[in-house]
């Protein structure tokens, strides 16, 4: 086990499982820039520089294993709360956080923050997303446990608008949408999730739910920024309502089922469905509960995006 950096507080401290990937990273450089003092749950195999990293981010590094229960209840001890970044499917929301969960309850954790960091899936239907049925299934389970669960709810990551969501079509000069052009989605980047998820762990009077966005912005407001942005036309581009795009995601989860994958098209659209059909909104807010903070906006994004 690795030291933690010598001028960290010390108070109890955290414990982040899923620092290894990429929005557990950055939660681990958030909790590192606070001098807090946490434990990141790494594998064996995970690499060196990935260990050089959490490391110069003031981590101290534990090897575990997530089958071996009392080595993983020992990681916890002591802890105020633990942090949840793992992503995957069942077997690792169920299977591994599950665990995990179990440990931080026999080492007697007060707090459990899961990795949930998506749009509000407390108001979406059952069998309509996938990804959001897990988080569901481990609410129901994480609540029926003596320990204080906090989600965090951030939309979509705004980081996504650069070119990975099927939302701007930069080449085409079009927004893509579904349903109404005028339908508010939220979004924030990794980088504001990370730096709340921070405060988060430290506020033993956090809420069970804790909702932000650093936009919401409407496919019609998009086709404006990114015009004003690029000096190009940007117009709207609606293949159907949210009933077609329904089907479509059938069709294509019958084309290409991708089970083992995380994120296949067809759960992007899952998600895009949630989004655009207004069940996901994420209100009232809590963008203001550890103070007033300048949030990366989607004009923050996409000009990032062209400049770069």
């Amino acid at each position: 086990m690795a030291q933690g950096h010598p001028l960290m507080r010390q108070t109890p401290p955290i414990v982040l499982a899923g620092a290894t990937g990429d929005l557990g990273g950055r939660i681990a450089a958030s909790l590192g820039r606070r001098d807090i003092v946490y434990r990141a749950l790494i594998r064996s195999g995970s690499s060196a520089a990935l260990r050089s990293s959490l490391e110069a981010a003031g981590a101290t590094l534990v090897e575990v294993d997530y089958e071996d229960a009392p080595a993983l209840r020992h990681a916890c001890d002591g802890a105020a709360c633990v942090v949840s970044a793992l992503n995957g499917l069942e077997s690792v929301i169920l299977g591994m956080q599950g665990k995990l969960l179990e440990a931080a309850v026999a080492a007697g954790v007060p707090r459990f923050i899961p990795s949930d960091y998506s749009l509000d899936f407390t108001k979406t239907l059952p069998g309509d997303n996938r990804n959001l049925d897990l988080r569901r299934q481990f609410m129901a389970r994480i609540d029926e446990r003596p320990i204080k669960a906090t989600s965090v709810l951030n939309g979509a990551f705004a980081d996504l608008l650069a070119g990975q969501a099927p939302i701007v079509l930069h080449k085409r000069h079009k927004i893509l949408y579904w349903g109404s052009a005028d339908q508010k989605l939220d979004f924030t980047t990794k980088d504001d999730v990370a730096e709340y998820v921070a405060e988060a762990a430290l506020d033993d009077g956090a809420p069970r739910f804790l909702r932000i966005a650093g936009a919401a912005v409407s496919p019609r407001d998009l086709a404006a920024l990114m015009t004003e942005l690029t000096g190009k036309k940007f117009g709207l581009l609606r293949p159907g309502g949210i009933g077609l795009l329904s089907v479509v995601i059938t069709a294509a989860r019958t084309i290409s089922p991708s089970g083992d994958a995380v994120f296949p098209v067809w759960q992007g659209m899952q998600y895009l469905r949630d989004m655009s059909s207004g069940r996901g909104k994420l209100e009232p807010l809590d963008n203001d509960r550890y103070g007033i903070r300048p949030w990366t906006t989607a004009r923050d994004v996409l000009a990032s995006h062209f400049a770069s």
